[in-house]
């Protein structure tokens, strides 16, 4: 009976283990993706999209 309680043990460590190493490489990925879009000019549009906005909601609010 101890066996089976150590070997189900043994078992439920490791596949959690490896869920977290799984995680851990998906979220490396997903940084490296968003590095990759943030320098290839990605950057410059967002930036340019909340600027383009804040400048329609100044003139609104100045507008009234």
């Amino acid at each position: 009976m101890i066996e089976i309680i150590n070997y189900l043990k043994a078992r439920y460590l490791s596949e959690k283990a490896q869920g977290m190493v799984e995680y851990a490489l998906i979220v490396a990925l997903v940084v490296g993706i968003a590095v990759v879009a943030f320098n290839s000019g990605l950057k410059n549009s967002v930036t340019s999209a909340f600027g383009h906005a804040s400048t329609a909601i100044e003139s609104v609010s100045k507008g009234n």
